[in-house]
């Protein structure tokens, strides 16, 4: 929890170990259904009843459904926060998965999928998940499969909801202000009624192994060639290389002065945009490098690349460099916990995954970073060889 007497609006954020990657085989696309089923009514609310009492009392409520994770939120005014808790914790804790109500939003999700599939971007990025973890939950599409959602049945959902929503796998997250006795209040909830399931059978996390490659594929209705590079993350809870990586990819990509980016678009002026970014998860993540550029340039955008890359083996960040990106990383910390939403989201997401710290912890990580460690770290590692590279053209009409 997070006491900000002055906020004029409370955020409550209810976080649970129920993404995607907790599907069993058959239950793909489950986690996300659920989160669409859970508005749909509950013990004590009729579908659509949540969303009016939430307004009514001046509010806005939202989800969404991760890999690992998935939660539910809601922003309200300070004096309403007990009846906002009350609602979320019956909506999501005790849905009535109604097999109207199912058998209508399956409809909804399964339109969601195809749009997806529809969308040149998205089928980029998948494509770049299911080739980099060709064997691991985390490369398929958090949507699921269709064949998967059709056959299922609300007692599927239910068996779902049971086996995940389970005390150890929730953290419950505020920030605002705060009444005295919230504790004692979250004591007496629906939080603490949640009866004990054991499920006939336990999801056995499997091993995320990345596979290095190279491939080509060509896209309906595609505007521009695209070149996508990713190497390897360790997990989540390894803060200190996470910051490490967000200082290597600021480094390389962030701003005109940066070398990828002043090499490629400022002076050879080749691409049209070029991004580097790190998506982090709890079994281990990805350094995503995204190139947009004319499909006739994009074998000297490739090779350029690959060139500048090797020069990283021999030419270490400056001080000037680093002290750059850490002004970056630091300030887009800084700047995301500016607002009790953003510090809610940050407070549930650690607490879930037992990351229990300072939420500017992380600041200290980005400080103990030099130009050596970044150099043996990253630079080294930051190779053609050891990476999975796509290259994506418009496919010819």
């Amino acid at each position: 929890m997070a006491h900000i007497p002055d906020a004029s609006l409370t955020c409550l954020d209810l976080w649970c170990k129920a993404g995607s990657s907790y599907e069993e085989k058959g239950e793909e696309g489950l986690a996300h259904f659920l989160e669409h089923m859970i508005f749909k009514g509950s013990r004590k609310l009729k579908a659509g009843e949540f969303d009016k009492k939430i307004e009514a009392i001046g509010g806005s409520s939202n989800a969404a459904t991760g890999l690992d994770d998935v939660h539910y939120y809601v922003l309200i005014p300070p004096q309403k926060l007990i009846t906002a808790i009350d609602l979320l914790l019956n909506l999501v804790l005790s849905p009535s998965l109604v097999k109207e109500q199912f058998s209508l939003e399956r409809e909804v999700v399964l339109e969601e999928i195809a749009q997806y599939q529809d969308q040149p971007e998205e089928q980029i990025f998948q494509t770049v998940l299911e080739n980099c973890w060709p064997s691991h939950p985390y490369g398929r599409s958090i949507l699921g499969f269709e064949g998967s959602l059709i056959s299922s049945e609300p007692s599927d959902m239910r068996l779902f909801h049971l086996r995940q929503y389970q005390p150890e796998n929730i953290s419950l997250s505020i920030a605002g202000f705060i009444p005295d006795k919230i504790q004692l209040f979250l004591e007496n909830s629906e939080l603490s009624k949640i009866k004990k399931f054991s499920p006939h059978k336990i999801n056995s996390k499997r091993q995320l192994e990345f596979k290095k490659g190279r491939k080509e594929i060509e896209i309906e209705r595609l505007e521009s060639g695209r070149i996508m590079m990713t190497w390897p993350l360790p997990p989540a809870s390894d803060q200190l290389m996470i910051m490490g990586a967000d200082l290597s990819t600021t480094i390389l990509s962030e701003g005109r002065t940066s070398r990828l980016v002043n090499h490629l678009r400022e002076n050879l002026k080749i691409v049209e945009s070029i991004d580097m970014e790190i998506t982090s998860l709890e079994q281990g993540g990805l350094i995503i490098l995204e190139v947009c550029c004319l499909v006739e340039n994009l074998d000297v955008v490739e090779k350029e690349i690959n060139r500048i890359l090797k020069e990283l083996l021999n030419t270490p960040p400056s001080q000037k460099e680093i002290q750059k990106a850490r002004h970056i990383v630091t300030n887009s910390l800084c700047y995301a916990l500016e607002i009790p939403s953003q510090i809610a989201c940050m407070n549930g997401s650690q607490s879930l995954w037992g990351r229990n710290q300072s939420l500017l912890k992380p600041l200290e990580y980005i400080e103990s970073w030099g130009i050596l460690d970044i150099h043996e770290n990253f630079f080294k590692v930051l190779q053609p060889e050891n990476s999975f590279t796509l290259i994506a053209k418009p496919k010819p009409s």
